[in-house]
Order: structure tokens, then sequence, then C-alpha cells
């Protein structure tokens, strides 16, 4: 007999986590142990189900995907998480990989290819089609931002302007400039509306 793989399903859309269970339940030799609607219940849901396999969206209310993944990895290293999420911007892959995910699948994919992921996942080996590889490919290659240029480009994408973003970060509006001009080579873009599309596109910033 194939060993029982206990998976963990944590997703805020309700229909989408119900048909996720409904699915995997049909499986021969998987079953739903748990489900969560977000971060936290993920946390806690992971330490009394024990599960072998978790699949993790990436936005969830009160704490996202990637932050619940490192958390989960911080308390049980050997934890097996897969992303299920719509987000395939080469940021979010970059975020989620690196807090410890063995997978990353977008959501559309077909029944087979979740359950081939899963087994994988559960014998020890890492799932990422090619798409997603070679996002995450280009994003290795860049210069990364840094934490003050992350802070300015969350500001641009929220529409401030330059003089909004040196009063709420208390810098000088000449060290703004310094920090834009920085984003746009780093991104490659040459103006701050292409700067705020790259990085809602790529999983850099999300709009609340």
């Amino acid at each position: 007999m194939r060993e029982l793989i206990r998976i963990l399903v944590v997703d805020d859309h309700v229909i989408v986590r119900k048909g996720l269970v409904a699915l995997l339940n049909t499986v021969e030799g998987l079953a739903v142990v748990g489900e969560a609607s977000d971060g936290e219940e993920a946390i806690q849901a992971h330490r009394t189900c024990r599960p072998d396999v978790t699949l993790m969206d990436l936005r969830l209310p009160k704490m996202g995907g990637v932050d619940a993944i490192s958390k989960i990895r911080e308390e049980n290293p050997a934890a097996r998480i897969i992303v299920l999420t719509t987000f395939d911007g080469d940021e979010d892959i970059y975020r989620a990989l690196q807090a410890g995910a063995k997978g990353y699948l977008l959501k559309g994919m077909d029944a087979a290819e979740l359950t081939d992921a899963i087994r994988a996942v559960f014998a020890g080996k890492s799932r990422i089609p090619p798409a997603v590889a070679e996002k995450l490919a280009g994003r290795m290659g860049g210069p990364a931002l840094t934490a003050r240029e992350l802070e300015v480009l969350r500001r641009i994408v929220a529409g401030r302007s330059n003089k909004e973003i040196a009063s709420d970060l208390h810098i000088s509006e000449a060290t703004v400039k310094t920090h834009i001009n920085s984003i746009l080579s780093k991104l490659g873009v040459s103006d701050r509306t292409q700067a705020a599309t790259s990085a809602l596109q790529r999983g850099i910033v999300h709009l609340e």
C-alpha cells in the first residue's frame, strides 16, 4: 500500500479551500487533515495536525503566507510547504522560497500536476514549474533593493510625492531623489509610474 500523505490546506477563499479539500480527498494516498483561512491559523493548525505537506496561499489575512512559512519552518525545520497562489511575480517567488517553501505552483494547474507536486515534495524533492523557475532566475540576477529603497518604493506606489515621502521617513527631499534614482536603475525603468507598475507586477509591493 502507498503511504498516506497528510495535507494541510491554507487559503482564505472558502470556495477555493473547500474545492481543494474535496479534490485531494478523492485521490488515493492523500488525506486532508486540516484547513486554515489565515496565516495565524496556519501556524496553529500545523502544530496540531502535524501534516506531511502544507499547501499555502500567499495573500492571507492577519499574517501573510511568507511570514507563516517562516514561522512554521522556524518551529519545524522539516516542514514541507508548497505555495499555491495566483501571484507569479519574481519577488513573490523569491521570498517564498527564501522562507523555506519547497514548491511554488500557480492556481490553474491541473489536478495531476498538483498531486504530482505533493508527492514529489513529500519525497523530499522541490517542485518549481519551468515558467516560475525562469522568473526566479531573473530575480536572482538583479540587484536587490535596500530596506530604505523599499520604504520609498511602497510610498511611490501609494502615490506619495517626494515631499510627503521625505516627511514620512524624516529625510530630506534630496535624499528621497537619490533613493528614487537608485530604484529606477535597479528596476530598469525610467520614471515613477513605471517603477510603481513594475513593483506591483513583480510582487515587490502589494496593494493592501
